[in-house]
């Protein structure tokens, strides 16, 4: 069984792919995966530099990943040809890294892809796990881990779906607004109910 996790940003998907991992689970990271397609070297990489020059890269040939993204926030058109490289880089190695796990033996595997809905990645997975919080909560969380102001935390929760048509779209939805015992409950029975 392939199952996919997903949430939005402070939603808290992170820690439950960590307990997931320290469940055992074998766990395919997107973000992970991001940042392996564009290593010195990477074709991605290559094929970025082509579109937005060689002043998006730091010195030693390496990604500037906060040049790249003052370039692509404030442009559509941009952070749309960006995508058009990256996502289907990524989606190629999401591919390679499940049939190598697959051949391990592995008989459930976990995809992480916080954009799963976004990048309409459903076909990718058996089952989805959507992890949500309160928008209050989500506010709250994106401005204290990541020194936001409520103006640029709203700006970075709108840039995504809202989580109310995630949940729609998911098999088991876990809410993640208490305490850490209460996430890794929830965690537990939709594991349990899916065997």
């Amino acid at each position: 069984m392939i199952i996919g996790l997903t949430g939005s940003i402070a939603s808290g998907k992170s820690t439950v792919s960590n307990m997931l991992k320290e469940m055992g689970y074998p766990i395919i990271d997107a973000d992970l995966v991001a940042r392996i397609v564009v290593e010195k070297g990477a074709d991605a990489l290559q094929a970025i530099t082509e579109v937005f020059g060689d002043e998006i890269l730091n010195a030693d040939g390496e990604l500037n990943r906060p040049k790249l993204g003052e370039i692509i926030f404030s442009s559509p058109a941009q952070r749309k040809q960006l995508n058009d490289i990256m996502h289907p880089a990524i989606r190629a190695e999401m591919m390679r890294q499940k049939e190598e796990m697959l051949l391990a033996g592995h008989p459930v595997i976990i995809m992480d892809i916080p954009l799963l809905f976004e990048s309409k990645l459903q076909s990718y997975v058996d089952k989805i796990i959507v992890v949500t919080v309160s928008e209050e909560t989500q506010l709250n969380r994106l401005m204290a881990r990541n020194n936001y102001s409520k103006e640029e935390a709203k700006a970075r929760i709108q840039s995504q779906l809202p989580l109310s048509i995630k949940e729609k779209g998911a098999d088991a939805v876990i809410y993640n607004n208490g305490t850490l015992e209460s996430t890794r409950e929830q965690l537990e029975k939709i594991l349990r109910a899916w065997k």
